[in-house]
Order: C-alpha cells, then structure tokens, then sequence
C-alpha cells in the first residue's frame, strides 16, 4: 500500500493505493474529528482490502488539516469547528473528490462513498447528487429530515445507525426505515444496542465493539458487492 496528497481544485485529497496498485474507488467522508488516526485507519484497511480511497480536507475552508483528540475536549472543539461548516459547499467537495478519483489511471471500474456521523450524511448528500456506483452510509444525523432524496438516487444505498443513538432518536431512525422499505437499492441496518459514532474504536465514549464488528461486515461486503 501506498499514500500519497493529489490537490482538488483548493483542498488537499490524501489517497490510499491498494498493494495492486488499482482498483475501484472509495470516497471516505470524515466524522467532525476530521482526517484523524481513526479514519487513517479505515482507509488503510479499505486499501488493504483492495480500493483507491480519498479522503477530502472538508474543513479547509476554516481550519485545514483539521485533527481532534476523541475526549470531551477533542469533542467540543470538533462542534466549534463543525459549527462554521457548510454543508452545501462541502458536498461540493465530496462531489469534486469523486470526479477526481474516477479520472485517476489507478481507479479501475466503479467509484463509490463511505462516510461517517457528517460524513454519513454527506455520503447520503453524494449519492442524491452525482450518481455514484455505490453509498455507505453510517449515522448521517440530517437524513431523517432530507427523505425527500430518496426519489433521486438509484444507485445502491446502505444504512447504519445506532438504536441508542442520543443525537438521532430512535423514532427519526424509524421514520428511515419506513420510507426505505420497498426500495429495491435501499437497505438499513440498526445496530440496536449501539449509540453514535459506534465504530470509532479511537472514541472510547462511542465505540461499541460488538456493533462495529457487525456493521463492518455488512457495509464491506456491500462495497465489495457493487463496487467490484
């Protein structure tokens, strides 16, 4: 495996090459921690399992390069951070990523997300948008209120959420549930005895092992399905 930072338009997109060299494409969409020791982590095993993963600066805006500690401090500021983020011009950038990975010579076939808490939503933002291969999606707190964009994506989708989720309710995650159901594209999985953020193993006041295990496997077999 190997790294290294293409430039997109004005934002920094570290990419992960898988030890082949090529492969289908992965955008990883940071959580409000920002491109941090965890989700270097999952782009190295995203990489490891074949894929050309970029991972977009999305707060270059206001604070590039952005990195959190996963306590109480490292929280709040990642919300003071978060807090002068603009989601519209950050999917923008998602959408930029995207386009660059599938120009790259290393990206053979099909090109997807994956993103995590605001990248879970900016992920569920990509997919209504650019007509991605392939989404992932892990506990997007803005899809309960934007089910209106289910109509525009017909590339295949993939839910997770947490069923003790304190930042989206189980009752918003019901409301997911019911307006995917029948849509052959959509799937969802509830992860009922987790909170947020439950796969950060690098945030011990998220992490969920059991739940991160189970959820790791769906969205991996998910990608690997309609990605290769």
């Amino acid at each position: 495996m190997t790294t290294r930072v293409d430039t997109v338009g004005d934002f920094d997109l570290p990419v992960w090459l898988p030890a082949g060299g090529q492969g289908p494409a992965i955008v990883l969409v940071q959580e409000i921690f920002g491109l941090d020791d965890y989700l270097r982590s999952v782009a190295s095993e995203l990489a490891t399992a074949g894929f050309v993963v970029g991972v977009p600066d999305l707060f270059w805006r206001t604070d590039p390069g952005w990195s959190s500690a996963h306590d109480e401090a490292g929280l709040n500021a990642s919300l003071a951070v978060s807090g002068e983020f603009d989601p519209e011009l950050g999917l923008a950038d998602v959408v930029a990523s995207l386009a660059h990975l599938r120009s790259l010579p290393e990206v053979t076939g099909r090109a997807g997300a994956l993103g995590f808490c605001l990248g879970g939503s900016l992920a569920y933002g990509l997919a209504a948008t650019a007509d991605p291969d392939a989404v992932v999606s892990f506990y997007g707190s803005s899809v309960p209120s934007q089910l209106d964009l289910l109509d525009r994506i017909t590339c295949p989708l993939q839910f997770h959420f947490g069923g003790q989720d304190p930042y989206i309710p189980r009752d918003a995650v019901a409301q997911v549930e019911a307006a995917v159901a029948g849509r052959p594209n959509v799937e969802i999985h509830v992860q009922e005895q987790a909170g947020h953020a439950f796969h950060n193993h690098a945030a011990p006041m998220f992490h969920h092992p059991e739940a991160a295990a189970a959820a790791w496997q769906l969205a991996t077999a998910f990608l690997t399905t309609h990605l290769r």
